[in-house]
């Protein structure tokens, strides 16, 4: 896998790739409406559809089209009731009586930067420039109902999980100028990025009550750095971004910001959920698993003009007679792309971790990684063994390949010569060529199968790699303290540059175009210098694989010339 031509294949390949994933990012979809900034590209926007985030009562199938008008005008916050802060041991989350909504989440194992961990990832949050929140509400045709945007009263401003404790609730109540009283209850447990939710509706009136209980996702695209070759390198531009839903029938499916106008969901479905994706981490509601929900996708404006994108869920009708009370439940998930965990949540959660075409060989090779971590405490040895096993497994097509360059370096003077004796004469020189490896029992081409094999496992390690949360800001030894961050003093980009020029020293060029063999001589600076803005666990994972790709290749050599003398 490491001599010049398969290295040539494998850069182009990898680029091609990733201009191939950056062309869709650019251009296989509408024209945007305004040109983000150079330096910092939010997701472009779609025109909006909609014109309310709120949906009608009796009617979730659909968002009405597009006015033009904001999706909501904001209140009078002057006297706004302050937030209701909730910690957990995993999560600080901020709940607003306005609307009763989770419009805060920070995510307490996972700092922003390695050198800050007081400061936590901030999945939800409620300012404009990166508005994400989850909301909550019912909607009626035949009278009033609380819906995200509804005032509550909560009955404190904090809760914290205690030390023994292993459930809180936090409830929130909304009382109706008719008698109907909602209470909204929020229900954190320890060691889960699991909030429980659920409506109670108390009919206090002398009529009946029907309506609709909804959840749904709204925010603006992520920022993401797209500037300069940093930009370009930077693996959140390449993780998908968008809604996600799943269901029995047609299993996960996702959209991006800018599909919503063009390739809107509209299905009703029993036993899914409903998310939004990111790099490493996402949001989900998930409805009971009997309840038949109609599941949408909408843009709508928000006041300060900005596109938004929304995803819900809305349960069948709710009917509440005179003097009863009935109850609507649903769990939020907010917090990161853990494997092995999701599934034990709801059926198909952890597809929100997308390998893309690469799904089949990449969830294998996490579980392995998983393993020799679990073996070792470490990710990046975790990765050291993953090659070498890797390497084991393909050792008998390695061996072939090596063989055969043997060979090929073995008869380089005789292809000179032939080249010398034909000149310019291409025909005779290639009949004379074919005749040589036939009569010598040589295959130029033996080594490129060992490469075509691996070329699968190295895409779909890079998606492990990429998308993998468990690796994020994973330290391996010394100045590498982050395994998804480039290495700070391109260190590992340099060995993999010197091992790819060892390995030129024992590969033939016999028979290689002249241009070629130009590109050839500069294709270790070309990886050193494109590697010095990837993962270090990628580097570190080419490295390896080189580095005992060029001890093999080097055994294997020294053995034929060896056998070679003694026949001799």
């Amino acid at each position: 896998m490491t001599s010049p031509r398969n290295l040539l294949l494998i850069a182009l390949l990898f680029v091609g790739y990733l201009l191939w994933m950056q062309w869709q990012e650019d251009y296989d979809h509408p024209p945007a409406a305004q040109a983000p900034p150079a330096a910092v590209t939010p997701a472009p926007p779609a025109t909006p559809v909609a014109s309310s985030d709120r949906p009608a009562a009796g009617a979730p199938a659909a968002p009405a089209p597009a006015t033009g008008a904001p999706a909501a005008t904001p209140p009078d916050r002057a006297n706004a009731a302050a937030h209701v802060v909730v910690t957990t041991d995993l999560l600080r989350v901020e709940i607003d009586p306005h609307g009763g909504n989770v419009v805060v989440a920070d995510l307490l194992a996972f700092p922003q930067q390695p050198k800050d961990p007081a400061r936590a990832v901030r999945l939800l949050d409620d300012q404009d420039a990166r508005f994400f929140v989850a909301q909550t509400g019912l909607v009626s045709a035949n009278g009033a109902a609380p819906d995200h945007q509804a005032d509550f009263t909560a009955e404190q401003t904090a809760y914290s999980l205690a030390p023994g404790i292993d459930s809180l609730e936090v409830p929130l109540t909304w009382t109706g100028p008719s008698g109907l009283v909602v209470r909204k209850v929020f229900v954190f447990k320890r060691g889960s990025y699991v909030i429980d939710e659920r409506q109670q509706i108390d009919n206090r009136t002398d009529t009946s009550w029907t309506g609709n209980a909804y959840r749904q996702l709204q925010r603006v695209p992520p920022i993401i750095d797209t500037h300069g070759l940093k930009g370009y390198s930077n693996t959140e531009r390449y993780s998908f971004v968008g809604a996600a839903w799943y269901s029995a029938a047609d299993k996960f499916q996702k959209l991006k910001f800018d599909h919503f106008q063009k390739e809107p969901l509209k299905k009703s479905f029993a036993g899914g959920w409903a998310a939004m994706l990111q790099h490493y981490f996402f949001a989900a509601w998930i409805p009971p698993a009997g309840e038949d929900d109609e599941y949408v996708t909408a843009s709508v404006q928000a006041p300060d003009g900005a596109t938004r994108y929304l995803v819900r869920a809305m349960s069948p009708p709710i009917e509440v007679g005179p003097g009863q009370s009935r109850t609507n439940e649903a769990r939020l998930y907010v917090g990161p792309k853990l494997q092995g965990t999701l599934d034990q949540i709801a059926p198909g959660l952890s597809l929100t971790v997308d390998y893309g075409m690469f799904t089949v060989i990449a969830e294998p090779l996490h579980w392995i990684l998983s393993q020799f971590h679990r073996l070792t405490g470490n990710w990046g040895f975790a990765i050291i063994l993953l090659v070498l096993l890797i390497k084991a497994v393909f050792f008998k097509l390695s061996e072939t390949q090596y063989r055969s360059m043997a060979k090929m370096k073995k008869l380089q003077p005789r292809i000179a010569a032939l080249k010398e004796r034909y000149g310019d004469d291409r025909q005779k020189m290639n009949q004379a060529m074919m005749e040589l490896y036939q009569k010598e029992k040589a295959n130029p081409l033996a080594g490129c199968l060992p490469m075509l094999v691996q070329i699968p496992v190295f895409f779909a390690l890079y998606w492990v790699l990429l998308e993998s949360v468990e690796l994020r800001q994973a330290p391996f030894v010394g100045w590498i303290q982050n395994l998804t961050a480039p290495d700070p003093y391109y260190v590992l980009p340099v060995l993999n540059g010197l091992v790819m020029l060892a390995t030129q020293f024992l590969t033939p060029t016999a028979g290689m175009d002249p241009t070629q063999a130009k590109m050839m001589k500069v294709m270790p600076v070309v990886f050193a210098v494109m590697f010095a803005f990837f993962p270090a666990g990628l580097v570190l994972y080419y490295v390896v694989n080189g580095g005992l790709s060029l001890l093999q290749q080097w055994i294997i050599t020294r053995r034929m010339e060896a056998r070679d003398k003694a026949r001799a």
